[in-house]
């Protein structure tokens, strides 16, 4: 059912974009008097869903919903139409009117998708207002990835400003160090001392080349254990990373006798939303072991930590920091099991971590959680800013796409599907459906052939040079941008199927 939520909300948002974004095409050809022959939600290759001819358009719904497209007469696209390309130019044609008003059909779609984002940005802060977050209000600091110690910044310290700008959202934090390029934070030590650290120019690759997200968090006490889970995958145990562990022969692993294991037995798991049971032999149990250093050390569902070598743990992130500092060395934990403190020792993988989940309880800080309301002025210029913002953000990442890591982070529709939420809810869909115009605008402003930045970069060299590119390069073009478009969706979507296979 929450697959199905998903993607009910991705095909409602997306189908809303691209009816707009073609409607932005339609009406700026329509207003110069160009013929406009089909307007497509979805594309229909040998069939469509439903079709209807009102006038000289075609309006009809395809069933491949890769998006969708509007046939304007007299224009090289998707459809290769070379042989109404063949016959003598009409009046009512794209290729009949002047360049500037052809720029303007080309950029209709990528402006409607932008002001439809910001627009959508807008309603939603008048609507529901804005959660903010204003870092000078908490008391008990940050948790800080223990990446960011090598910078002198830990948990506990409190960033204040950043590049001048005081905090209100925490998110701002990550997105300035990563993308925005922001490097000069105004530190609050635990101590109340005040300092301005300046990172390096290469503090945002090698954030993401570690993986250090989110770099700040809210703090929170959850030092109780709740789960234990797996790292590793071994194919010998049927065991993957990240299964959760629930139960050995239908008995919590806090009541299981470890060194009197059946023969055989049942290990029941969480995988994804699927639970699982694995028959494994007794003579694998270290196999066991090996995928889950929290399960070799001895830690159970229900141990509390106290104290790791020898110091205390109050906040969560006491347990992550200490863990990161000890990778690759034995380490002793102190837990307490049943009101009785029990010494566990464990040598901690090169990762910092163990293999278990907390059980969640809420953040220290929540008093300094502030809900805003707009009005409908205030709402224009901060829904705007939003907009921008989204778009900024969005083109700073691309950087990222040329390292082995952002590669293979590129996704597609199921990636997309995963940004809505399990229940539908209203407020979050329409800022999905913002983030999504936005990206679409941009996304199709490209210069790749096929897309409309493609037609736009011709249009362009017509304008300064004064005279057309030849039909032929058009359609040489139009067919190398197609399969660069084809092989774009492929590797995103394969993307999504390995990270749902191997995870």
């Amino acid at each position: 059912m929450e697959i199905l939520i998903k993607a009910l909300q991705l095909l409602l948002s997306l189908s809303l974009l691209v009816v707009l974004h073609e409607f932005g095409h339609y009406f700026a050809a329509r207003y110069f008097k160009i013929r406009v022959e089909k307007f497509y939600l979805f594309f229909n290759p040998w069939f469509a869903l439903f079709k209807k001819k009102i006038g000289d358009t075609e309006w009809g719904i395809g069933w491949l919903p890769l998006g969708g497209f509007v046939k304007i007469s007299g224009m090289i696209d998707e459809s290769m139409d070379k042989e109404q390309l063949a016959q003598p130019i009409q009046p009512w044609e794209f290729r009949a009117k002047p360049a500037w008003q052809r720029l303007i059909v080309m950029i209709a779609g990528v402006v409607v998708n932008l002001i439809f984002g910001v627009l959508i940005y807008i309603g939603v802060v008048f609507a529901w207002g804005e959660e903010q977050i204003h870092t000078a209000d908490l008391k008990d600091g940050l948790t800080v990835h223990p990446f960011m110690q090598q910078y002198g910044i830990e948990s506990g310290d409190n960033i204040l400003a950043i590049d001048d700008v005081e905090v209100t959202h925490i998110g701002d934090i990550t997105s300035g160090l990563v993308i925005r390029g922001q490097q000069n934070l105004k530190v609050q030590k635990a101590s109340g001392e005040i300092e301005n650290i300046l990172l390096p120019d290469s503090v945002d690759y090698a954030i993401f080349e570690a993986g250090a997200f989110p770099t700040v968090e809210l703090r929170h006490q959850s030092t109780k254990v709740e789960f234990l889970r797996a790292l590793k995958t071994n194919d010998t145990i049927k065991v993957e990373a990240g299964d959760v562990f629930l139960s050995i022969n239908d008995k919590p692993l806090d009541q299981v006798n470890f060194n009197n294991l059946e023969k055989n037995f049942n290990l029941t798991l969480i995988r994804g939303k699927d639970t699982l049971v694995q028959k494994i032999a007794s003579a694998n149990f270290n196999l066991l072991k090996k995928v889950s250093p929290a399960l070799a050390a001895g830690i159970l569902p229900g141990d509390n930590f106290k104290k790791i070598n020898n110091e205390e743990i109050i906040y969560f992130d006491d347990i992550t920091d200490e863990l990161f500092d000890a990778k690759e060395t034995e380490t002793v934990l102190s837990v307490q099991r049943n009101g009785v403190t029990q010494e566990l020792q464990v040598e901690v993988p090169k990762s910092g971590s163990l293999g278990f989940t907390v059980r969640t309880v809420g953040y220290v800080d929540s008093a300094a959680f502030r809900h805003v309301d707009y009005s409908l002025g205030q709402s224009f210029g901060r829904g705007f800013d939003r907009g921008v913002t989204t778009l900024g953000d969005y083109v700073g990442q691309l950087k990222f796409l040329f390292t082995k890591k952002g590669a293979s982070s590129i996704g597609g529709f199921a990636a997309i599907g995963n940004l809505f939420p399990a229940e539908w809810n209203w407020e979050k869909f329409w800022l999905n459906t913002a983030f999504i115009s936005i990206i679409l605008a941009f996304m199709n402003i490209l210069p790749i052939p096929a897309l409309d930045g493609g037609h736009v970069v011709f249009l362009l060299y017509e304008m300064v040079t004064g005279k057309e590119a030849p039909q032929k390069v058009l359609e040489y073009a139009q067919m190398v941008g197609f399969f660069i478009l084809m092989g774009l969706l492929l590797y995103a979507n394969g993307n999504d199927v390995y990270r749902m296979i191997f995870g």
